[in-house]
């Protein structure tokens, strides 16, 4: 890990005390000892299935790149594609913008033998699937909870509504690198002669030479996958099933504690208006943002009751998540060196 991710890492770590410090302190019923009791008394067997689709968020997003992996003619597998989504979700929850995600699982990817380019195109394409599956299933809730929706704050209906943008805006972004190889060559040779000038780069020609070949595969790829409408839509379905993972964690959670079944459909609905607004900051998971609309949301269904019911769910979704794929990441990482080891000698 670089300076640069060791420095957001830290940084992460005290936006997160911060986040949990401001919930905690701006809501005076709460108290550690009511949490406590609070979550003891919860059902264990629906908590497990709030672990269960924590975790689902993780392997859905993993295998749907192992699928366009395999469609590409590359031998991986299920376990293999639990670290890719296990490093897109840490380091984007750990870096602004989520932005060290998809690197950071084109380096597993790559360590498996796929190449730089088929890794980049199955990222882009997973990456444009991702938001389109947000995108639907806000608009089901829109229209179907819109009563919801307005009982938001004007500030969380800002953020929400930003955050849409962002996501339509990125969604097309994707979709043009993946069409459109040109614009991401262009990028890449706007990279290199920055580097050139700073003097990191001697070679910037050879460089260059080798990135019209590798963008000419990558082209290829990408027009081979992209054309695939059935295969495509395939994708897309892991895609939803990984956001609706995310949004019954939340679900389970009010189902673990007795809420009741219309108030755990609506906190899923809630979770899906979060998970668009939390776009609307380059702030590393969205924390703060992310809570504030969340809290926010809480609020129209339980009440004073909001902050121990935003800690338990924010807990499991966001922070589980994270500390579940850092723990992925270590053990695919050592055994990957194990394996590359054993290969050698």
């Amino acid at each position: 890990m670089d300076k640069k991710k060791v420095f957001w890492a830290i940084a992460s770590f005290f936006i997160a005390v911060l986040s949990i410090w401001a919930v905690v302190s701006q809501n005076k019923n709460f108290s550690l000892a009511v949490f406590k009791a609070f979550v003891q008394s919860a059902n264990k067997w629906w908590l497990v299935a709030a672990f269960l689709c924590m975790f689902g968020f993780i392997w859905f997003e993993g295998f749907a790149l192992v699928r366009i992996a395999r469609h590409f003619g590359y031998r991986t597998s299920a376990m293999d594609g639990t670290v890719y989504g296990g490093a897109d979700v840490y380091f984007s929850a750990i870096t602004p913008s989520a932005s060290g995600g998809q690197p950071a699982s084109a380096y597993f990817m790559i360590k498996d033998g796929i190449p730089g380019y088929a890794a980049t195109v199955a990222l882009l394409i997973n990456l444009v699937m991702y938001t389109l599956a947000l995108l639907a299933i806000g608009l089901f809730c829109i229209v179907f909870k819109f009563h919801m929706l307005s009982g938001f704050s004007v500030l969380s209906r800002v953020f929400i509504g930003i955050g849409i943008i962002v996501l339509i805006f990125l969604a097309f972004v994707f979709f043009m690198l993946l069409k459109k190889g040109g614009i991401l060559y262009r990028i890449c040779d706007a990279l290199i002669k920055l580097l050139e000038k700073i003097h990191i780069v001697r070679h910037g020609e050879k460089l260059r030479n080798k990135l019209k070949s590798t963008m000419a595969e990558y082209q290829e790829c990408s027009n081979e996958i992209t054309g695939q409408w059935k295969f495509l839509v395939e994708i897309f379905l892991w895609n939803v099933m990984q956001r609706l993972s995310q949004l019954l964690v939340s679900f389970m959670i009010f189902m673990s504690v007795g809420e009741g079944f219309k108030k755990a459909v609506d906190v899923s609905v809630i979770q899906c208006f979060v998970a668009m607004g939390s776009n609307c900051v380059p702030i590393p998971g969205a924390m703060g943002v992310a809570d504030y609309i969340m809290l926010d949301g809480f609020g129209q269904i339980v009440g004073s009751n909001a902050a121990n019911m935003e800690l338990m769910c924010r807990g499991v979704t966001f922070y589980g998540s994270v500390i579940t794929s850092a723990v992925i990441i270590l053990i695919g990482y050592f055994l990957r060196k194990t394996k590359q080891k054993v290969t050698i000698n």
